[in-house]
């Protein structure tokens, strides 16, 4: 009987480390591990290597081949010696927002990004921390000798040193890579640095190898947790994801280089040689914690509280920007709660708008997407809230297409996997693992959902005076 190799995927998020170790030709998982990461938006990357090593101890016996999916966007500073300059400031860290209004006025406004690196930078991309670094730690900056995303410090970590690299999955999110040309943008870099003008990783493809850990292991190139998943997910011709964590996001794989200059869509590469248009949105998962709090139930009395009214919550809208939004026009946008009537102040209406409000903003992604290379059949609703027994009642009718509710697993950490035992196989195409589903839903009333989506947008459009329809300023 022969046993089939074994490989490990590595998810480094904002939060921690998970690993997965999976039979090679099947995907099934056989072991698994996690540490904590601090809850922190910057840390230093040492942390992270602490962190793989506690959570890996014991883990990879027999592993032939591991792969790292890591948070988007993070900036890690190494100097010639190759020490750390400073703790990496991550994705979720704000603090160069000005830098990104700056940056996109210098270079030629919204427009000009997008065509250069396919996206409008916003505070959380790499070049914008960059710009902050110099304005606000040009010491530290003048040491800076290597610039890394936070896969690329791990997949680096593994190697033993030696030349650092990427993917173009991630590189595509730092706003100095063009994903249509694969090329980075070092004009751009060195605008944003102050004249500086540090080494990045050499950029490799899909299914290249980084090289091998001292143990013999081979170490693919790895990518960004947004592509990882996809990656994980096998996502085919129409197939669109509604990931529903702390942020939501909409994606979806095409074959064309997206580029939006509303800033609405990134357009990022994924990790096949293709593209991933994705759309976020900083309010889904904690819209309904934050409503059952406000309602005083838990979660499950969310959920019985918002299937127990009608479609349209009576009339209520809830716009849940509760904390802000991503996309460069309503990046101070306040939540607000629209049409109440003393008939329908009730917590079952308030419910049901929290659900619809949340979904209705990750529909508006959809559209969005969908201008761009991506015509959705099919929405694969994960992440946490994905398990809502009220999402998952709603989400066929505002999305007004079929639903399916992937089983809840390590998405990242599988794609990470799955590219690993592509390069072992050393194949034109990766392994198929198959995929397994919990839930199957219909398409809702499409009447109905076209017109909770469009009284959401009317009334975005009202306080906002944003078009989302076409992602400009009405």
């Amino acid at each position: 009987m022969t046993t089939a190799p074994l490989v490990a995927g590595v998810d480094s998020s904002t939060q921690s480390t998970k690993i997965v170790v999976c039979d090679a030709l099947t995907g099934a998982v056989v072991r698994e591990g996690r540490a904590a990461h601090p809850d922190t938006t910057e840390v230093d990357p040492r942390v992270w290597w602490t962190a793989f090593t506690e959570a890996s101890d014991g883990l990879l016996d027999g592993v032939r081949a591991i792969g790292v999916g890591g948070q988007q966007h993070g900036m890690v500073t190494l100097d010639e010696n190759d020490e750390v300059v400073r703790p990496a400031l991550l994705w979720n860290d704000t603090r160069s927002a000005k830098a990104a209004d700056s940056l996109v006025t210098e270079l030629g406004g919204p427009r000009a990004w997008a065509e250069a690196v396919g996206s409008v930078p916003v505070a959380s991309f790499t070049v914008t921390k960059l710009r902050w670094m110099a304005e606000h730690e040009p010491e530290l900056a003048d040491r800076v000798a290597r610039v890394l995303l936070p896969h690329d410090y791990l997949t680096w970590r593994l190697l033993g040193g030696g030349e650092p690299v990427t993917d173009r999955g991630d590189a595509s999110g730092t706003g100095y890579f063009s994903p249509a040309k694969g090329v980075y943008r070092e004009d751009i870099l060195s605008h944003a640095f102050g004249g500086r003008t540090p080494q990045l990783p050499r950029v490799l493809g899909p299914r290249e190898a980084a090289g091998e850990t001292k143990d013999g292991v081979l170490v693919s190139a790895g990518t960004g947790d947004n592509m990882a998943a996809a990656f994980a997910l096998g996502l085919g011709e129409g197939d669109v994801v509604v990931s529903l964590g702390t942020s939501g996001t909409v994606f979806g794989v095409c074959e064309t280089a997206p580029a939006d200059p509303t800033g609405i869509v990134a357009g990022f590469a994924d990790a096949t040689g293709k593209f991933l248009p994705l759309a976020c949105t900083l309010n889904a998962a904690r819209v309904l914690t934050a409503t059952a709090a406000m309602l005083g139930v838990d979660l499950a009395g969310l959920d019985r509280l918002a299937l127990a009214a009608e479609p349209g919550a009576g009339g209520l809208t809830l716009l849940p920007y509760l904390d802000g939004e991503r996309t460069p026009n309503l990046p101070d946008a306040a939540g607000s709660l629209h049409g109440l009537r003393r008939a329908n102040m009730t917590p079952e209406n308030l419910a049901r708008a929290a659900v619809e409000g949340m979904l209705c903003g990750l529909a508006a992604g959809l559209d969005a997407v969908q201008a761009h290379g991506i015509t959705a059949r099919r929405i694969l609703l994960i992440g946490g809230a994905a398990q809502s027994a009220a999402v998952r009642g709603i989400a066929p009718t505002v999305f007004g297409l079929p639903v399916t509710v992937p089983e809840p697993a390590e998405f990242v950490a599988l794609g990470a996997a799955r590219q690993a035992a592509w390069v072992l196989a050393g194949t034109e195409e990766p392994p198929a693992w198959p995929q397994n589903t919990r839930q199957e839903l219909a398409a809702g009333d499409a009447a109905v959902g076209r017109e909770l989506r469009n009284r959401h947008l009317d009334i975005r459009e009202l306080v906002h005076h944003v078009s989302v329809r076409t992602g400009e300023d009405s």
